[in-house]
């Protein structure tokens, strides 16, 4: 990591930053290009391994491409807010930010074992809050669970410090640029 002041190593702060983002984006090997996907996310850690699970329909792009190369890469994060430089000078300009980055393997869940991984899903928004909820059978048959082995993960943060050079945003929503 080219930043190593920013490179966050300790598993229980990764695991808290990745327990606040709400979405996750995967990228597929998907030939030419690679395809990304934000997906929602389960989260489950068995001793020191750590697995992600997603949701999705039976048929599509995705599906086609994991059943090609089930090698993924994934990235989430949390958006703190910005900070624009006295003089608003660009390149001085931040964002902050907390994300995780990392490798595994995918897989499709089996009928048997898509219930525990919606369970995750579920319990991800919605906390222990979700071990209340009902599955409906017709809608876990037109659906797919697939499960992430994570093999590589990397975190880093860049939070807002005090200083006098800037001016923070942090407590403003991200606002789009004015419609054309």
């Amino acid at each position: 990591m080219r930043r190593q002041d920013r490179e966050i190593t300790d598993r229980a702060e990764i695991l808290d930053i990745i327990r606040r983002c709400r979405v996750c984006h995967v990228a597929f090997h998907g030939g030419e290009y690679p395809y990304v996907v934000p997906l929602n996310f389960g989260i489950e850690q068995r001793g020191d391994r750590l697995f992600l699970y997603f949701h999705g329909a039976t048929e599509g792009k995705k599906i086609e491409l994991l059943r090609r190369d089930p090698r993924v890469a994934f990235v989430m994060e949390t958006i703190q807010g910005s900070a624009a430089a006295e003089g608003n000078i660009a390149c001085r300009c931040s964002m902050f930010y907390e994300s995780v980055m990392g490798e595994g393997t995918i897989s499709l869940l089996t009928e048997e074992e898509k219930p525990a991984a919606f369970r995750h899903l579920m319990r991800h928004y919605y906390g222990e809050e979700a071990d209340e909820f009902s599955f409906e059978t017709s809608t876990l048959a037109r659906t797919v669970a697939m499960q992430l082995a994570v093999s590589r993960l990397s975190a880093k943060r860049h939070l807002p410090h005090r200083s006098t050079h800037s001016r923070s945003v942090v407590d403003s929503p991200l606002q789009a640029p004015p419609s054309p």
